[in-house]
């Protein structure tokens, strides 16, 4: 039987200074995606650059931070990219944690699930409003949006609107994916065997409920969406360095107590015991090195970029729609780039 064709998406920092090479370089490499997190830079603003300096590649944020902002303003600012692109944004969001959602956004914060869940249906409302021309009428227990006048509404857009994608790491959040989204989001910090059998089955019960119940955005594909962290070294020297580097990333999630029943489905809950009092005190290069060899290969990957690209092929193939590499802090863009145009041939 033949697996479907697995596609590949590129992560890029989206720096304004490097957005617009990085751009052209990931549609070089045969991607199908461009995706940049919400970190230290607006991900609309930086991809709607990029789609000036690309020509088929989707742009998708990977994630953008749903609460810090309402659903109308999300709603104007995936709407302005997706114009721009001619239709080629893919909007992921996620929830980020309270702290930042009440103390670096100051925003409000309550039942994240069934936020999320109203969330997104109001951004599709607001969509639909702008789309067809209906009348938009949203009423929730945590957002309203009942006023649109012409002068304040986009335009229509001839592909449609964009696709939601939404991320999650706990049973609610993914089973609200599957229930009112497009797409799953993977956590890095998760494993095939995580992925299998505690998250997927959620999401795509929650999805068969919204089909059944003839939800009509079930009308479009759904997708899941993987991504896995890899130490890309086209020479031992910067094999090594990116294998540190990942490992300390591996010991930042493991450290975080939400993300402890991944490592108590493999009998490594103890090392986030480890692992938590010493992210307190900031001492990441010690944290990685209690990373031993059996959990970074259960969560990552490493070698050249065409062992990566085999490697990663051979572990998500059949299991994902999509993947995205994640590669280690500071890495070459060059030999990431590389492990995606091989990684691309491998998915044909």
């Amino acid at each position: 039987m033949t697996r479907p064709r697995l596609r590949i998406d590129a992560h890029v920092d989206g720096t304004p200074a490097g957005i617009l090479a990085e751009a052209r370089a990931a549609e070089a490499t045969g991607a199908s995606r461009l995706v940049m997190a919400e970190t230290a830079y607006d991900p609309f603003v930086q991809l709607a650059r990029a789609a000036d300096v690309t020509d088929g590649i989707e742009l998708g944020t990977g994630v953008a931070i749903a609460f810090a902002r309402t659903p109308m303003t999300l709603a104007y600012q995936a709407w302005g990219l997706h114009e721009a692109s001619g239709g080629r944004a893919v909007i992921g969001l996620g929830s980020q944690v309270r702290p930042h959602v009440e103390r670096r956004f100051g925003m409000p914060w309550s039942r994240p699930a069934a936020r999320m869940r109203e969330y997104v249906q109001a951004v599709r409302a607001i969509w639909d409003a702008w789309q067809t021309g209906s009348r938009l009428a949203f009423r929730g227990d945590f957002y309203t949006h009942t006023l649109m006048t012409p002068a304040f509404s986009p335009a229509p857009v001839a592909p449609g609107v964009p696709r939601l994608l939404l991320a999650g790491v706990g049973p609610l959040m993914t089973a609200t994916a599957g229930e009112v989204a497009d797409g799953f989001i993977s956590h890095p910090f998760t494993t095939v065997e995580y992925l299998t059998r505690r998250v997927l089955p959620g999401v795509r019960e929650a999805r068969a409920e919204s089909e059944a119940q003839g939800a009509s955005w079930t009308t479009r594909p759904f997708e899941v969406v993987g991504n896995v962290l890899a130490a890309v070294g086209r020479t031992e020297e910067e094999l090594a360095a990116n294998t540190a580097g990942v490992r300390e990333r591996l010991a930042f999630y493991a450290s975080t107590p939400a993300y402890r029943p991944v490592l108590e489905l493999h009998g490594w809950g103890a090392l986030q015991e480890e692992l938590h009092p010493l992210s307190l005190r900031g001492r990441w290069r010690e944290m990685g090195l209690l990373v031993d060899d059996e959990v970074f290969r259960a969560f990552a990957v490493a070698g050249t970029p065409e062992e990566v690209a085999r490697e990663v092929h051979a572990r998500y193939g059949g299991q994902v729609d999509r993947l995205g590499l994640s590669p280690a802090p500071g890495a070459d863009p060059a030999s990431t780039a590389e492990a995606l145009t091989a990684l691309c041939a491998q998915a044909g």
